[in-house]
This record gives structure tokens, C-alpha cells and sequence, in this order.
């Protein structure tokens, strides 16, 4: 009877400081936010305090709704916890995810300067013209030539890389790449392909070319599909260091018994590698598979900085980002954007999927 009474007592202390706690929170939080915004410190100092509020801010907000939620009684302790560290995350995940998801959808019904219902005239739009044709046609060229040829030579490498003795070496030029920008990779590989007219050529491939008696060429300037291939090259460049580290962990979990009772049995190298390697892997290659392919329809950086969508190259991440920022046309930009979106989710999912029945194996 007395703990029940005492629990009764205790309620109107718990509600109160459920209620203050959060509004501290908001007030000290929001007053450092005001003070650091409005402040004429040295940047050096600003970066500092701007470091410490961020971690700091972060622990004593988690740690002030902790205590209070340790408060409550051990059943209703077990059924707020949870919320306390994944709803954070959600909120900020709508807010800066599902909430423009929701905006950019509207807007693509609507025209361009977003003040007149249009239906859905921006996606016939979209797959009748022609500069739109033609960056949905090189998004395919890009996952096809540029995901397989990645994913292909990603599992070439790692399975030869484990067979060598210079497995190290070879994995860490070959992943290298991995730790430039695509930016960065673009203004490389445009000095790589740079054309200019004559025999003298500072472009590296140029250089060769003229070296060996050949013509110089505008690599990037030249006829579909050869420019979007030499584009695509940078992909292949950049991503199968991806492929090829997280092939290669895969690989190296294949049982070593089984493959040995198979060379035992008199399989061959290819047989063992197509109906056991293979097989056994394949949970993981289709992740992979599905992470490239995802990143290859949302490519974007290579394209604006080799030739900025010039010469058949758009992409329809450029295109979007042509019509919304360049030419504010609000409704079709964001038609093409929520077409990315379209094309991406089903590899999402599947992706996904594959996760889910991995985690169930």
C-alpha cells in the first residue's frame, strides 16, 4: 500500500520534469545556437565551440531525457527507452528526407514556376523529349557497360589477388582511386583526355597517340556512344576497388575443405568456380551489384565536370539539375528528380531484400 501511494506521489514529479527537461533542452540549445550564429569570434575559436556543442550537445541531450525516462516505473521505462534513441534519428531522417520527398513530389504536377496545377504533363514531358530521351538512354549505357564492367572486374581482381603473393600491394593501387572525389577524378581524367589541335598534345592518352604515329582525338567530344564510354571508364576507375574489397572478404569465407573435396572429386579451376565460388557468394555480389548499379544511376559529377552534359553526355542527374537550378523550371526539374527516385527504389528494395535474407541465414 505505501509503495502505491508513494508511486501516486512521484507521478507529478515525473510529468514535471518530463515537461521541463525537454524545454531546458530547447531553451540552453537554442540560446548557444543564437550566440554562436550572432558572434564575431576568431574562426579558429568559433570551430572549437561549434565541435564541443556538437558532441557535447548531443550526450547531455541524450543523457537529460535518459534520467528522465529512468524515472518512470520499469514497464513504461521498457516502452519509452526505445523511442528515445531511434526517434532522433527518424525525425531527422523526415525532415530531411520524406518531407522534400513529399514537396518534390508535388511540385512535379505542377508547372514551372510551381503555381499551376499541370497533372501530369511534366512526365509526358519527360518521355517525349529528346535531350530527356537521350539522358535516360546514356543512364542505361552507364549502368550497363559501367556496373557490370565494375562488378566483373571487382571479382576478376579479387580472385586473382587472393591466389598472388602480392595480394596487398595489388588490392591498395586498385582500391586507391576509391579515396578521390569524383570531382577530383574528373579534373584528372579531363588532363588524361585533353585534345588539343596539332601534334602537341599535353593530354596523356593525346600524347601516346601522337607518340605512336596516330591521330589525336577529342575523346569526350567525339560520337555517341564512344564519348560516354570513355566517361564511363572514369566509373570503372573509381568503383571497382569497391567491388574487388568487399568480393574479396566474401571470398575469402568460402570453406577451404569444400573446395579442396571438390578439386579431390576432379572439378577444374572454372567448374569450381562457377558451381561452388560463385554460389556461395552470390548473396553478397548481388548487394554489391545493387549498390553500384544505384550509384551509377545517380551519377552526376563525372558528367558536369568532363563535359558538363555537352555532346549527347546528359545524364538525368545533370538534366535535373540544368532545368531546376539553371533554367528554374521547378516542375520538371522535379519530375526528373522523382524519375531518378522511380528507377532507384526497386534496386533498393531488392538490395534490401537480400540483406534481410542474409541476416536470416
Amino acid at each position: 500500500m505505501s509503495t502505491a501511494s508513494a508511486a501516486k506521489r512521484s507521478l507529478p514529479r515525473i510529468a514535471l520534469w518530463t515537461v521541463i527537461v525537454p524545454l531546458l533542452n530547447v531553451i540552453v540549445h537554442t540560446a548557444i545556437f543564437i550566440f554562436l550564429r550572432d558572434s564575431a569570434l576568431h574562426p579558429v575559436v568559433y570551430a572549437i565551440l561549434a565541435i564541443l556543442w556538437g558532441v557535447g550537445g548531443i550526450y547531455t541531450i541524450y543523457w537529460s531525457l535518459n534520467w528522465v525516462i529512468e524515472q518512470y516505473s520499469d514497464v513504461w521505462k521498457r516502452r519509452i527507452q526505445p523511442y528515445l534513441f531511434i526517434g532522433p534519428a527518424i525525425g531527422l531522417l523526415g525532415w530531411l528526407l520524406l518531407i522534400p520527398t513529399i514537396r518534390t513530389i508535388i511540385m512535379s504536377f505542377q508547372d514551372e514556376t510551381s503555381s499551376k496545377f499541370v497533372g501530369f504533363a511534366n512526365y509526358a514531358a519527360v518521355f517525349t523529349n529528346r535531350l530527356l530521351l537521350t539522358a535516360l538512354r546514356n543512364n542505361l549505357l552507364w549502368v550497363v557497360f559501367g556496373a557490370t564492367t565494375c562488378i566483373i572486374l571487382g571479382l576478376l581482381i579479387a580472385v586473382l589477388a587472393d591466389r598472388s603473393s602480392f595480394e596487398r600491394v595489388a588490392k591498395a593501387i586498385i582500391f586507391m582511386p576509391m579515396a578521390i572525389s569524383f570531382v577530383a577524378a574528373g579534373v584528372i581524367w579531363k588532363f588524361i583526355y585533353y585534345y588539343q589541335p596539332g601534334d602537341e598534345q599535353i593530354g596523356l592518352l593525346n600524347a601516346i597517340v601522337v607518340y605512336f604515329g596516330g591521330e589525336p582525338q577529342a575523346w569526350t567530344s567525339m560520337t555517341q556512344p564512344w564519348n560516354n564510354l570513355f566517361l564511363i571508364a572514369i566509373l570503372i576507375w573509381m568503383q571497382t576497388g569497391f567491388a574487388m574489397v568487399i568480393l574479396s572478404a566474401a571470398l575469402k569465407s568460402v570453406p577451404e575443405d569444400m573446395l579442396e573435396a571438390a578439386r579431390m572429386d576432379g572439378a577444374g579451376e572454372f567448374r569450381i568456380f562457377f558451381r561452388i565460388i560463385i554460389p556461395y557468394i552470390s548473396t553478397t555480389l548481388l548487394s554489391v551489384t545493387t549498390t553500384v548499379i544505384v550509384f551509377t544511376l545517380k551519377i552526376f559529377d563525372v558528367v558536369i565536370v568532363m563535359t558538363g552534359g555537352q555532346y549527347d553526355t546528359e545524364v538525368v542527374a545533370t538534366q535535373f539539375y540544368r532545368q531546376f537550378f539553371m533554367y528554374q523550371n521547378f516542375g520538371y526539374g522535379s519530375t526528373l528528380a522523382i524519375v531518378l527516385l522511380i528507377a532507384v527504389i526497386p534496386v533498393i528494395l531488392f538490395n534490401l531484400r537480400q540483406i534481410r535474407k542474409q541476416g536470416e541465414i
